[in-house]
């Protein structure tokens, strides 16, 4: 099912209101909405795959405004039910007419929503909306949710009800959802300043032109997830608006859409971290590069675009060589972060990075059993001991990995305030080599052990 409509009438509000949740950025700037954004979605018994769209644009030629228009006619033509939104406030705009016009060669799946119906304001223009040729006008409030049980009347026409479901189903539908919990797709961000080809990078990667591209800058503003497949393994790809820097970001669509990427980091299990052959390890590449760290996210850093360095050489090595050497000082605390290399416009090299980023996620899942953890931790003790605090000997009395994703360490240590970060940071680095964890943050936290006699001692006082 597709909403669709004009810039600006409330598409991307309904589209949240029927998915339960803000999925869309939503703002009054008109043609916020550039891609074609999926989600599953549900009114009463009825349940649906919901699509928002791009603004209904008259332009034509090969400008941004006519890509839009053909990415919403594709979803149009693939949809079985299409909503055709109008704003009742503003009344029938010539636009409308255009749109009308197109639809009415598809009237039998075309329902006519009359969007910000709330109050008396809308009342003219729900009623130019019978001279559309559509049908009768539903009167609905995507900001407030009214209308929805008419909105839901017509919908039931074109949608089967959900059937009623028994104790018995209930049960089988937990152990289903278990099922899907264990085998859930790899979630995979695609992040990035503006412009390095992130949704050129995803189109390729799935084969198809999901994702609208160009030469402009910032074209992409939500978060759109696509479902993947990749040798077998389900993974949800994640293209997100690009990250200039904060002192550079002075609206505030821009603003949400930064803090929607920022959302989508903290929720992948693997950040692809795109950047610009032509301008690698620039300041801002290695902030969003420690966002995903700071974040606890498998990293992977793809350089795109690397056919422009292909001419010179010399050129082309001292590149390579400074990046690697910005991200090893940049991050000491994630050694061997992978990089590959390609050119998303011409496929060459994109083949090597589902691999990397699949060897990364299974790093980042690692476990490391306990008594091979402590064996080892006996053997650093006796290679490098602790330094002495208060002329005590710091006893390393436990090592435990309490989680994966990251790789998570608890250390029982006699005082740990004494430690130092020097110690705590050799063995990270040694957990690293030894226990091949290349590439993934590793948190590393200390505690005290209890004392067995304190509560003893406490009763004899």
């Amino acid at each position: 099912m597709a909403i669709v409509g004009r810039p600006n009438v409330g598409k991307s509000t309904l589209f949240n209101r029927l998915v339960g949740r803000r999925r869309a950025i939503v703002d009054d700037t008109p043609g916020v909405t550039r891609d074609v954004r999926e989600a599953p979605a549900q009114l009463g018994d009825l349940a649906f795959t919901l699509l928002d769209t791009a603004g209904w644009e008259t332009t034509g030629g090969a400008g941004l405004e006519a890509r839009m228009r053909r990415f919403t006619e594709r979803a149009v033509e693939g949809s079985d039910v299409v909503l055709f939104l109008i704003d009742a406030r503003s009344g029938i705009l010539p636009m409308d007419e255009s749109f009308a016009g197109w639809l009415r060669k598809r009237k039998d799946k075309v329902i006519l929503v009359a969007n910000k119906c709330e109050g008396r304001a809308g009342q003219q223009g729900l009623a130019e909306a019978h001279g559309l040729g559509l049908g009768e006008p539903i009167p609905v409030s995507a900001e407030h949710g009214e209308g929805l049980s008419d909105l839901h009347e017509a919908l039931a026409r074109h949608v089967e009800p959900m059937p009623e479901e028994d104790d018995e189903k209930d049960d089988a539908l937990d152990e289903e959802s278990d099922e899907e919990a264990a085998s859930r797709p790899l979630l995979l961000a695609i992040v990035g300043r503006p412009n390095v080809g992130k949704s050129t990078l995803l189109n390729r990667l799935v084969g198809e032109e999901r994702m609208l591209t160009g030469p402009e800058a910032g074209i992409t503003r939500d978060s759109i997830r696509v479902e993947w497949q990749w040798r077998g393994r389900l993974v949800r790809l994640i293209d997100t608006a690009g990250m200039r820097r904060r002192s550079r970001i002075d609206a505030r669509l821009e603003a949400a859409s930064v803090a929607d990427t920022l959302d989508a980091i903290r929720l992948a299990d693997v950040v692809v971290v795109v950047l610009d052959a032509a301008d690698m390890a620039e300041k801002q590449d290695l902030t969003i590069a420690g966002r995903v760290i700071d974040e606890g996210r498998a990293l992977v850093i793809a350089v795109n675009k690397t056919d422009l360095l292909a001419d010179d050489q010399r050129a082309s090595s001292r590149a390579w060589r400074k990046l690697a050497d910005r991200l090893e000082a940049s991050f000491a605390q994630v050694k061997d972060v992978p990089i590959v290399g390609f050119s998303a416009l011409s496929g060459r090299g994109v083949e090597r990075l589902m691999p990397k980023v699949f060897e990364t996620y299974d790093i980042w899942n690692k476990r490391v059993p306990t008594p091979r953890l402590n064996r080892w931790l006996r053997e650093m003790e006796t290679l490098h001991p602790p330094p002495l605090a208060k002329g005590r000997r710091i006893r390393l009395r436990f090592m435990t990995q309490i989680k994966k994703r990251p790789p998570t360490f608890v250390l029982s240590v006699s005082q740990p305030q004494e430690l130092g970060d020097d110690y705590l940071r050799y063995l990270t680095n040694r957990l690293r080599d030894d226990f091949d964890l290349p590439g993934v943050p590793i948190r590393l936290a200390m505690r005290k052990p209890n004392n067995p006699f304190a509560s003893r001692a406490k009763k004899q006082r």
